[in-house]
């Protein structure tokens, strides 16, 4: 027997579609905005936000009255092996890499052709590179980004390619497929990919692969930091220390 759409679970389907707007949206969406955008009458966004909000996926913004996602909704789909999670597998190795280089340093993963920051360790300089978590950068200019397509099996390389939007965010920002592969091939080579102010202008960094026993890759750790503390002198040291982290980090989550 057939399923029709009027017997899905409607406030399930409602609810997913409400996550999905505000994790588009870094600096969150009122009600009346999520109202609008997925065509459903203010009552009704009110009860989803609210149960989330209980839940803990979202969290009202107090002066703005705005929804946005929180760490929990992030830390739900984050790969698990046995006990640990990988943010708990890596950790001892962020703050490895953070002590040698005392800049900021984040563990990543893919989705799509975004690269999402899972955790991060701030820099201890006044003037330091920080994100919130959960945010979404353009796989094709960032370091961790390119570090995990490099490193991809060959299917999901292809499909993800697909679907890059290329966008110009600085003169060294890669515009088109050809320059990507090339970037790609090199980084297979050295072992790890480097952002020199590609996504924002004066910003480097420095990432490596955390790879599966078939050699693919699932996360990425990373530096970032303003080029005149990572300057290209840095690259090949730290990017090979980096590597070394990032390949002790992915035996611990795989144990």
């Amino acid at each position: 027997m057939k399923t029709s759409r009027s017997q899905h679970a409607p406030a399930l389907q409602r609810g997913l579609a409400l996550l999905q707007t505000l994790a588009t949206r870094p600096n969150g969406a009122s009600q009346t905005e999520l109202a609008t955008i997925l065509n459903l009458p203010q009552t009704a966004v009110h009860r989803i936000a609210a149960a989330l909000e209980q839940l803990g996926y979202v969290q009202k913004h107090l002066a703005t009255r705005t929804l946005r996602v929180t760490q929990k909704l992030l830390l739900l789909g984050q790969p698990h092996s046995g006990s640990r999670t990988l943010i708990e597998a890596c950790l001892p190795y962020l703050r490895e890499v953070s002590q040698l280089t005392n800049e900021t340093t984040q563990l990543c993963v893919l989705a799509g052709a975004e690269c999402i920051i899972l955790e991060q360790i701030p820099s201890r300089h006044p003037f330091k590179y920080v994100v919130d978590l959960g945010s979404r950068v353009p796989a094709q200019c960032c370091a961790p980004g390119k570090a995990i397509l490099a490193f991809l099996p060959e299917p999901d390389l292809s499909e993800t390619l697909q679907s890059i939007a290329f966008q110009r965010f600085t003169q060294n920002s890669i515009l088109s497929l050809e320059a990507l592969h090339s970037e790609l091939k090199h980084i297979q080579h050295c072992g790890y990919a480097l952002d020199r102010g590609e996504h924002f202008d004066g910003i480097h960094c420095i990432a490596a692969p955390l790879l599966d026993a078939h050699g693919h890759c699932f996360a990425a750790i990373t530096i970032a930091g303003p080029s005149s503390r990572i300057p290209e002198a840095k690259f090949e040291t730290w990017g090979k220390a980096i590597t070394d982290a990032a390949s002790e980090a992915a035996l611990q989550f795989l144990l």
